[in-house]
């Protein structure tokens, strides 16, 4: 079975120019979240919980409103959270787990995304795994390189 036919699952892998000190603060300060993914109060402690707000999506369930908490991080190494719709439809329940894994390469930062729970046989959360991860490609970790840009 290849990463492509694991449909539970999202696996990216990102290079970026940055050293993983600066990658670690966008991924962890909400200033700079908010910038790139959703607003939130987001606070690096394990068991900690917060809201982000996005933008709903009614075609795949989502409500746009996430209920997160910090399950375990490793500094400037890993970050994993988990992502509960805080207002789901009738048919989506999603219960995500997203795990940020930072690894050094040359002068910049390889980042790995891993983004599981996606109910293979639920209709609505294989589209929103389409629609995430084309999202993760070409918005999210888009707007990271332009904030770690800027920072």
């Amino acid at each position: 079975m290849t990463d492509d036919d694991d449909l539970t699952t999202l696996r990216l892998d990102q290079f970026l120019p940055h050293p993983p000190a600066k990658v670690w603060r966008a991924l962890t300060e909400p200033g700079l979240i908010a910038q790139w993914m959703m607003p939130g109060d987001f606070r690096l402690e394990v068991g900690h919980r917060y809201t982000m707000q996005g933008m709903a999506m009614p075609s795949t369930g989502f409500s746009g409103t996430v209920q997160a908490e910090v399950l375990a991080y490793e500094t400037e190494k890993m970050l994993r959270v988990s992502w509960l719709d805080a207002n789901p439809g009738p048919d989506t329940n999603a219960d995500w787990t997203i795990t940020w894994t930072l690894e050094p390469e040359g002068n910049g930062t390889r980042l790995f995304l891993l983004h599981e729970g996606f109910d293979p046989d639920n209709a609505l959360q294989q589209r929103a795994r389409s629609i995430m991860d084309g999202g993760w490609r070409s918005g999210v970790l888009r707007g990271l390189e332009t904030v770690l840009s800027t920072m």
